[in-house]
């Protein structure tokens, strides 16, 4: 075995071993915005010892676990059209179920845990945020990428070069991130307490799974998508 290295990037390892982002999420590791820090990084920062992470990941890549989506095999084209067709699809569905769950369960129960409050907050900008991001990234950026994807040469894009739009994306992934962190933290880990009522319970599932979605959809963006976009555009303008 001996794969992995722990200079080896997060974001890289995931890209090459989809199935790895389970063991990431596990130990909380983030992989889509922190996807540039080294195996190295992440064991120094989060106090982890980095042959027994080195162990976890070779395991679970050669494990037989049910497969990921290979982000990495696909075209830009089709990569595009996968994650409008499954992330972009799910947000624009769950988003205005959040809503509802959030308003009610802080309504309902923000006298006992004030948190939620905050979590409704946190939530709202998120919401529009991730909207506003998602027209952008279907009006502007992804069609963009495809044309570039099609043409044998780099086309003369308005804005410039793609980089231009990605770093703006990559800030926004960035803020989501932050709200992500904001959510954990303001749920304790999205863990209910003891006397939370069955939408208290749902919500904190549906806020987990919403975590989990978006460090995918993430990463493949910010780990596979716009590191070939750019690496296209570069070799098609030469």
């Amino acid at each position: 075995m001996n794969s992995f290295n722990i200079s080896d990037t997060v974001g890289d390892l995931v890209a090459r071993h989809p199935a790895l982002s389970r063991v990431f999420e596990q130990m909380e590791i983030d992989y889509c915005c922190g996807g540039k820090k080294t195996l190295d990084e992440v064991c120094r920062t989060k106090g982890l010892d980095t042959k027994t992470l080195l162990i976890k990941l070779e395991e679970s890549a050669y494990s037989g676990d049910a497969p990921v989506v290979d982000a990495a095999a696909m075209s830009l084209t089709e990569l595009a059209d996968h994650i409008e067709q499954t992330h972009h699809a799910y947000l624009r569905s769950e988003l205005p179920r959040l809503d509802e769950m959030t308003n009610k369960v802080a309504s309902v129960h923000g006298d006992k845990e004030p948190r939620l409050h905050q979590v409704r907050e946190t939530f709202l900008a998120l919401f529009g945020e991730l909207s506003s991001h998602m027209m952008k990234e279907e009006r502007i950026l992804f069609p963009m990428v495809r044309q570039l994807d099609q043409e044998t040469t780099a086309p003369k894009f308005h804005c410039g070069s793609l980089a231009n739009p990605v770093r703006q994306m990559e800030l926004e992934h960035d803020q989501a991130g932050t709200a992500l962190e904001r959510l954990r933290e303001l749920t304790d880990g999205y863990v209910p307490p003891a006397w939370a009522c069955n939408t208290y319970r749902a919500l904190m599932d549906a806020l987990a799974h919403l975590e989990s979605d978006l460090h995918q959809h993430i990463h493949k963006e910010n780990n596979v998508l716009f590191p070939r976009a750019l690496i296209m555009e570069t070799e098609k303008s030469a």
